[in-house]
């Protein structure tokens, strides 16, 4: 099982929505980078909740892959913001994954306290700049992103 972090503004779509609804469509990915990391993201990876946009921005829940290799279907629809003229159903460019509500921390894990506990190659989130809604956490990152939530993995 791998980690991930997933980023969404809370205005948009916060954990609160997920839990809602308990399963949601990660879809309206346009980077390149992150697409190929849900691609990679398999059955049963866990995604930590990342409010992004946010006062403070910063981890607020945990998140379960249950379907891979989904097709976007924002990029077919001209009435979305993710429209993309150059997609089409014999060659679509965007995919997205479907994932399910695990649970809400007791507590947000600031980017200010990554930033005080990860540095950039343990914990891409924390670079300056990083614009990436989709990164990849290492099992050592996720073991201890887990301890300093006082969360069991």
């Amino acid at each position: 099982m791998a980690h991930w972090l997933m980023k969404s503004e809370p205005e948009v779509y916060g954990i609160a929505h997920l839990e809602a609804e308990g399963t949601t469509l990660w879809d309206g990915i346009r980077n390149y980078q992150a697409r190929n990391f849900m691609r990679a993201m398999k059955v049963g990876d866990r995604a930590f909740f990342y409010h992004s946009n946010a006062t403070p921005p910063g981890i607020v829940g945990l998140m379960e892959v249950v379907e891979t290799g989904l097709i976007d279907p924002s990029q077919f629809d001209p009435g979305s913001k993710y429209f993309d003229p150059k997609a089409s159903a014999e060659a679509p460019r965007w995919d997205c994954v479907r994932l399910r509500y695990g649970r809400t921390f007791g507590r947000l894990l600031s980017l200010e306290e990554l930033r005080d506990q990860f540095d950039a190659e343990t914990l891409p989130v924390v670079r300056r700049g990083n614009r990436l809604s989709i990164l990849p956490v290492e099992e050592a990152s996720a073991l201890r992103i887990y301890a300093l939530l006082g969360e069991i993995p």
